[in-house]
């Protein structure tokens, strides 16, 4: 449920400012979303510069991913059916939103970042969270509802 929560919060209130704030690089204000986007950036340029890619995956992540991670929240403090599919399903997108934030990197030379202490602190380490945890729910939730399928199965095959 913590992962949930954080990356939800994360993707509607971080990732959703930065993609709905095209000038966030223009505040002079010290807004902490701004500053957090420009601190960022050290490690991806992209940022920065507004890629179209970029935006794309993290407009698309706040508003797609972002409110049904915390409707997982919901649906396992609550013991919901629909938990696990949920939980799988929503774990293939940040997987897929992951790996086109990395190819499209390395397909336009990864070579986005201030210093190498930037890249890897920001650009490889902070990313590989998301890669790790949807890998591991992925695969625990395949578990579940494969055993539930198959339980089913076998519970029909008695029944005949």
């Amino acid at each position: 449920m913590c992962w949930w929560a954080f990356t939800g919060l994360t993707h509607i209130i971080l990732e959703g400012y930065f993609a709905f704030s095209p000038e966030f690089y223009k505040d002079k204000t010290g807004f902490y979303l701004a500053e957090v986007w420009k601190e960022y950036s050290k490690g991806d340029s992209r940022y920065a510069g507004r890629d179209s890619a970029i935006v794309a995956v993290e407009g698309m992540t706040s508003v797609l991913e972002g409110p049904p991670c915390l409707l997982a929240v919901y649906a396992i403090a609550k013991g919901k059916g629909y938990s696990y599919i949920l939980q799988f399903a929503i774990s293939l997108g940040q997987l897929y939103g992951t790996f086109v934030y990395f190819i499209t990197a390395y397909l336009e030379g990864d070579n986005f970042s201030a210093s190498p202490f930037y890249y890897y602190a920001y650009y490889v380490l902070a990313n590989s969270f998301w890669l790790l945890i949807p890998s591991l729910i992925a695969i625990r939730c395949w578990k579940k509802i494969s055993s539930a399928v198959q339980s089913q199965s076998q519970k029909k095959n008695k029944i005949r």
